[in-house]
């Protein structure tokens, strides 16, 4: 019996070794493997950010879809202008007299393809679109509308992915703290996203430290 109790408090033991060894590096390991994907997702949503600021300014809002997205980035193009300031003569039948106009001239001096400005020869655009990690090939959730702000009809856009599908596979304590979250060094709520459907802003939600990795 006591060579029993022996093993048994052995067993014992380590099993609450293991449990506290778990709840020191778990949320180390947590925090690197959080850190290592949300990387990847938020440098998808600068790309997904950086194709919709381009399509804003040539078609005058946000795609709202990525077929549409994908479709202008691969072929769209960019116009390249100067303006110059001019003057001129011109008879004036007020004063009766030659005055002095000045004017502002757009000139076009050619034009540029999105892709070779954006990804200079990446094709990644391509799939800017697949959430990172997902297990089920989930794609980010994106729309687009024009909201009112003070009678100036504004396009904006948002595109979102839940930190659920992104961390599936991690303890789910340290997903739901995670989902919680409210600080200026972490990614706050539940979801990863850039843009919004009630402000006009293009910002994403995720704290500088993410930029700082470096900017596509």
């Amino acid at each position: 019996m006591r060579t029993v109790l022996q093993i048994a408090l052995w067993i014992v033991c380590i099993i609450l070794g293991y449990l506290i060894y778990r709840s020191v590096t778990g949320p180390i390991e947590f925090k690197k493997v959080k850190q290592e994907r949300f990387a990847k997702v938020i440098s998808n949503l600068k790309d997904i950010r950086n194709s919709q600021e381009a399509y804003r300014t040539v078609n005058g809002k946000f795609a709202s879809d990525f077929k549409s997205l994908v479709s202008f980035v691969d072929s769209g193009q960019y116009t390249i202008t100067q303006q110059r300031d001019s003057s001129y003569m011109e008879y004036d039948k007020v004063y009766g007299i030659d005055m002095l106009k000045e004017v502002r001239i757009i000139d076009t001096l050619g034009f540029v393809a999105v892709k070779d400005s954006l990804f200079k020869g990446d094709d990644r655009y391509k799939t800017m679109m697949n959430v990172p990690y997902a297990q089920g090939s989930e794609t980010f959730e994106m729309k687009s509308a024009i909201i009112d702000k003070q009678g100036y009809k504004a396009p904006v856009f948002e595109a979102k992915v839940k930190k659920d599908v992104i961390l599936y596979d991690q303890p789910k304590d340290l997903l739901n703290r995670e989902n919680a979250q409210i600080s200026v060094e972490e990614v706050n709520g539940s979801e990863i996203k850039v843009g919004s459907l009630n402000e006009v802003s293009t910002n994403g939600n995720w704290p500088p430290i993410y930029d700082k990795k470096g900017e596509k």
